[in-house]
């Protein structure tokens, strides 16, 4: 067998045969679930508890691993000057890609047209399939976005499984054990205990991590079937090739600059990558991300601030998602948009992406927000895209992973915390498999 077709183990450094490994097998589970929701759609909607199942699991344990990583990281600092630093880093590094990646989206919108040809009326659509959005959306301001963040007790951020008030909790926590110096050693010791135990759980449910990918796909597939795609198609095919620019071209010049390919990165993290395929949920993800960030070099404290953050405030591929969206139903209304109108777009996305964090449906809820906002454009116009949303949203959960995964990279480069040894040691390991970018 090829060298090629071998992985290694990062627990163990034992390479094992291909088809031995977890991305192998959700790779293959993705495929059996697109062939049965297409050919037995009926039976294929009821594997949708399956994928429903792995989420709940992995959202099972989010809370506890962003809480041990936060706390153990910012008490390991022992200097808050130094945890308001590393945030200040990451918001800049937030806002710079997010105000590019909007753009970007905005851009290919006008190279694509996607919209063209509909010649929609308001009057005639239907628009009783966004009751539960629009209502959504309404609740979604900056002031209740701030508030939000804010749990009512510090047991119910962990209830709700919001990451924002989760991560405002562990920063508090944190900061409030730094300060007890020695006395708060033993304490440090054993929530590091607490969080190896929790990341054993991860690779716990991760082992049926195929099947979970499995009943989702197979559920969205014969749910909405091809069917519903074709009509779509020159939308879907823009939004997903403008993604693969931004992450190949963008991300990889990024990537470039810190002294790696990202090709290769995007191997390392492949396991990942298929999982959120799989689940259509860049959460499902995240447990993983975490450890795998910190094995690739970046440190504690870093990842634990980076990643959670990032979920709110770095969606790349939502980004690009909510531009072409919006300029999509304006051509297919035929609505011509003025420079100045195109900018006001890019401001009001760029307050409307961060405001349905926690909020089922979140990419979709801020696209009705952005709507609302910008009443130029008829909200109803999101009919269309709600049938094709799921695999739209794919594309940009999946994004969103790798643009936080390299965020996280680059403030830890920024904050000389990246150990280059231990990262071209990982990525050296990648060209088995993927060529030189």
């Amino acid at each position: 067998m090829s060298e090629s077709a071998l992985m290694t183990s990062p627990a163990s450094g034992v390479r094992k045969p291909f088809y031995r490994t977890l991305y192998f097998h959700v790779f293959v589970a993705i495929i059996i679930g697109v062939l049965l929701g297409h050919f037995a759609p009926s039976l294929a909607v009821k594997m949708k508890p399956l994928g429903d199942a792995f989420i709940k699991l992995i959202k099972m344990v989010i809370g506890p691993i962003i809480f041990c990583t936060v706390v153990t990281g910012i008490a390991g600092m022992g200097d808050m000057k130094k945890v308001g630093r590393v945030g200040g880093k990451a918001l800049l590094y937030f806002e710079i890609v997010s105000t590019l990646s909007l753009v970007i989206g905005l851009v290919a919108g006008h190279i694509f047209h996607p919209g063209s040809g509909f010649n929609l009326n308001p009057v005639s659509i239907d628009t009783k399939a966004l009751a539960g959005y629009t209502s959504a959306a309404q609740h979604q301001n900056t002031v209740e976005f701030l508030m939000h963040i804010i749990p009512d007790t510090i047991t119910g951020a962990f209830a709700s499984g919001n990451v924002l008030q989760i991560l405002l909790v562990s920063v508090l926590f944190g900061a409030a054990l730094a300060a007890t110096g020695e006395r708060g050693r033993p304490l440090i010791a054993m929530i590091d205990y607490f969080a190896h135990t929790f990341f054993g759980i991860v690779h716990i449910i991760m082992k049926v991590a195929a099947i979970g990918a499995f009943g989702s796909i197979a559920f969205t597939i014969g749910t909405y079937g091809i069917g519903a795609v074709v009509p779509l198609l020159k939308l879907i095919g823009a939004f997903y090739a403008t993604l693969l620019v931004f992450v190949i071209v963008v991300l990889g010049a990024i990537a470039r600059v810190l002294g790696f390919s990202i090709l290769r990165f995007m191997s390392y993290i492949r396991e990942e990558i298929l999982i959120v395929l799989g689940t259509s949920s860049s959460e499902a993800a995240l447990p993983q991300m975490l450890e795998k960030l910190e094995r690739l070099g970046c440190s504690k404290s870093v990842v634990g601030l980076v990643i959670p953050a990032g979920y709110s405030f770095n969606l790349d591929g939502t980004n690009i998602y909510l531009t072409m969206a919006v300029l999509f139903i304006a051509q297919a209304f035929n609505i011509e948009l003025s420079l100045t109108q195109q900018l006001t777009l890019v401001g009001v996305a760029m307050l409307t992406s961060k405001g349905a964090s926690g909020v089922a449906g979140a990419a979709f809820v801020m696209l009705t927000s952005t709507l609302l906002v910008f009443p130029l454009i008829p909200v109803s116009g999101m009919v269309l895209i709600l049938g094709i949303h799921r695999f739209m949203g794919t594309g940009l959960a999946i994004a969103n992973t790798i643009g936080n995964g390299v965020a996280t990279l680059v403030v830890s480069a920024w904050e000389h915390e990246l150990d280059r040894t231990r990262l071209n040691d990982r990525m050296a390991r990648q060209r088995a498999d993927l060529p030189r970018a």
